[in-house]
């Protein structure tokens, strides 16, 4: 193979989901014969050990990515704090999917004239829900997989019966979710989806609490969906959203006032009887506090799609077999869905092309 001009300009496409980029980043070598394309499907956790502590050896990942001018990467993988992108020189344009990326320095960004874009547009679920059709979202769907999956003790089962060669069948009973009150914490676009999933789909009762939140804004977001006014209920203040919710579904924008919002105190007002659901992030919920919380039986089950690191190193309790039905988990897969993943890698090969022309990228993000 011959090596490559000066002149290539070269991109690199990270993490899970870089198998869906070369559909179309392929039409993009055939009209640019500089351009050179990897895909690294592999995302190197070159900033914890095992054990979740700290590891700030970069070496890893200069080594991998200083020789490219363009890096394509998912929302909130491969972390690009200041210490890594002060040695990525040649990094010209840094695409990540979604528009918002909290694992990107944006002022090192800006300081060093990278241009940072995101992606805005949704397909699947979401797109089939505009117009009359409201209520659907994929992360939605992965919400209520991981409450219905937990309530039912459905990976137990479903592993059970499928490994135990003496004839695994039954053990455990179900929780019903009819009459029960579901929490939704944090009363946006993804906790409202939630809230009505719950009402009209299980016949839920439903709480809401943030820390702003009113009932007058949720009698107005209520009835923008059909609702009766206090049909979303605000709780009069944060302990009694914990002890009186049932279920308590995460919904809030991580940030650092946010950060641990379900902690030790939250959890210890929460009910034995009681379940909690984390699609949103990882570390609105004190880790080490809900571990301890379900072992020691102050709740009785955890969903969670989100974690405080991401992957989950091999030593994290969340891979632990001592669980059984109490705790269900998922790899962050509330985003992953087939359409909205070629809308996002459409869009970034888009980008690539218009910054290789010459033209303004579209997308672009800035640091607040």
């Amino acid at each position: 193979m011959a090596a490559p001009q000066d002149n290539t300009i070269r991109v690199a496409v990270l993490d899970d989901y870089a198998a869906t980029a070369p559909a179309y980043f392929t039409p993009l070598l055939e009209k640019h014969p500089n351009l050179a394309v990897d895909y690294l499907p592999d995302t190197i956790s070159t900033y914890y050990n095992d054990d979740g502590s700290t590891n700030m050896n970069l070496a890893p990942q200069v080594h991998r990515l200083k020789q490219y001018q363009i890096i394509s990467t998912m929302r909130e993988r491969t972390k690009f704090p200041v210490e890594l992108l002060s040695q990525l020189p040649r990094l010209k344009l840094l695409l990540t999917t979604g528009m918002r990326n909290a694992s990107i320095d944006m002022e090192q960004c800006d300081r060093q004239g990278i241009v940072v874009c995101g992606t805005n547009a949704r397909g699947g679920a979401a797109a089939a829900a505009k117009g009359t059709r409201k209520g659907g979202d994929m992360t939605n769907e992965q919400t209520w997989t991981l409450i219905l999956g937990l309530m039912r003790g459905l990976p137990a089962d479903d592993q059970r019966v499928k490994t135990n060669a003496n004839g695994g069948w039954q053990d455990g009973l179900a929780t019903g979710l009819a009459g029960k009150t579901l929490g939704i914490l944090g009363l946006g676009r993804l906790g409202l989806h939630c809230a009505v999933t719950g009402l009209f789909g299980f016949g839920m009762d439903v709480l809401c609490w943030s820390k702003n939140l009113t009932q007058e804004r949720a009698d107005e977001l209520g009835m923008e969906r059909g609702l009766e006014k206090g049909t979303l209920r605000v709780a009069k203040d944060k302990e009694s959203f914990f002890r009186e919710a049932d279920v308590v579904s995460v919904h809030y924008v991580l940030s650092e006032r946010s950060r641990n919002i379900v902690g030790q105190e939250e959890l210890s007002w929460m009910k034995k009887t009681g379940f909690l659901v984390n699609t949103s992030r990882g570390p609105l919920v004190d880790e080490s506090a809900l571990v301890a919380a379900l072992r020691e039986g102050r709740i009785k089950g955890v969903g969670l799609d989100v974690f405080d690191i991401e992957p989950l190193p091999p030593g994290s309790p969340w891979r632990s077999q001592e669980w059984g039905r109490r705790v269900v988990v998922s790899p962050h897969m509330g985003y992953v869905e087939e359409g909205t993943m070629n809308k996002w890698y459409e869009q970034t090969a888009e980008n690539v092309e218009r910054w290789l022309t010459g033209q303004e990228v579209i997308n672009v993000m800035r640091p607040k």
